[in-house]
């Protein structure tokens, strides 16, 4: 079948236009790079033709408060008409753990107001919720960084491979909606100091890694559970140390 990836240069998208062309599917790639626009609606309608799935795995360029809240509700909207106008009958999103357990952060805030049109649209739908990638977990630190030490929170974290998270995406894309939610996390569950301590010893970073309870994640203090998964979420089976052999280049 036709599915149209948005974000489907990007990161994990990538991966899924990959990933279903070789299970035998048409999966089109929508971005900006590729002329299809979803803040402005442009090449929607005309990407969107015949396409049985959509899958939303774009990002807003800013994580400030108001320009990640408008670029998710205003593409978002946008994505959800044409859908509509489509015939669209699955419509996918990629969100994060924990969003509705640090609603006070700029980001987190922008991926509720998304889910909630998803949930209100008459399009059937699938919510992803993976925990951080492994990809990330270099610009985690850095952000955390003040004074040359990385300040990071005591508290869970169960980071997963990108490329479990596009085959977590990918399965659920072609399977019945769900209408409701999946998680997906790394096989590991760590204490989010501990980790970039052996992170940045396996990186051969010499920054000291602080265990800091006030420190904060993107510009929230995260709670005990709040990066992490719950019962039933579904696990890969790449450990980081393996990731990091694989990406050794």
């Amino acid at each position: 079948m036709k599915i149209v990836v948005v974000g489907g240069t990007g990161l994990i998208g990538s991966k899924l236009v990959t990933r279903l062309t070789e299970h035998g599917h048409e999966a089109v790639a929508a971005a900006p790079g590729t002329g299809v626009d979803t803040l402005t609606g442009e090449g929607l309608a005309e990407v969107l033709a015949g396409a049985s799935v959509v899958i939303d795995v774009s990002n807003s360029p800013s994580f400030e408060r108001a320009a990640v809240l408008e670029f998710f509700e205003t593409s978002t909207g946008n994505l959800l008409a044409a859908e509509a106008a489509a015939g669209v009958g699955h419509h996918v999103a990629l969100s994060v753990v924990g969003t509705e357990r640090m609603p006070d952060n700029d980001y987190f805030a922008a991926k509720i107001a998304q889910e909630r049109l998803i949930e209100k649209s008459p399009i059937p739908y699938s919510l992803v919720h993976a925990t951080q990638f492994f990809e990330f977990a270099r610009g985690i630190a850095d952000e955390a960084t003040a004074d040359g030490k990385v300040h990071i929170a005591p508290v869970l974290f169960q980071p997963v491979a990108g490329d479990e998270v596009a085959r977590a995406v990918g399965r659920t894309a072609v399977g019945a909606p769900l209408n409701g939610r999946l998680e997906v996390a790394g096989p590991t569950r760590y204490r989010m100091d501990e980790f970039f301590r052996r992170a940045l010893a396996a990186w051969g970073d010499p920054r000291e890694v602080v265990t800091d309870p006030e420190a904060r994640y993107f510009g929230s203090v995260p709670g005990e559970r709040t990066l992490v998964p719950g019962e039933g979420a579904v696990l890969g089976r790449i450990t980081y140390r393996d990731w990091l052999d694989r990406n050794a280049g």
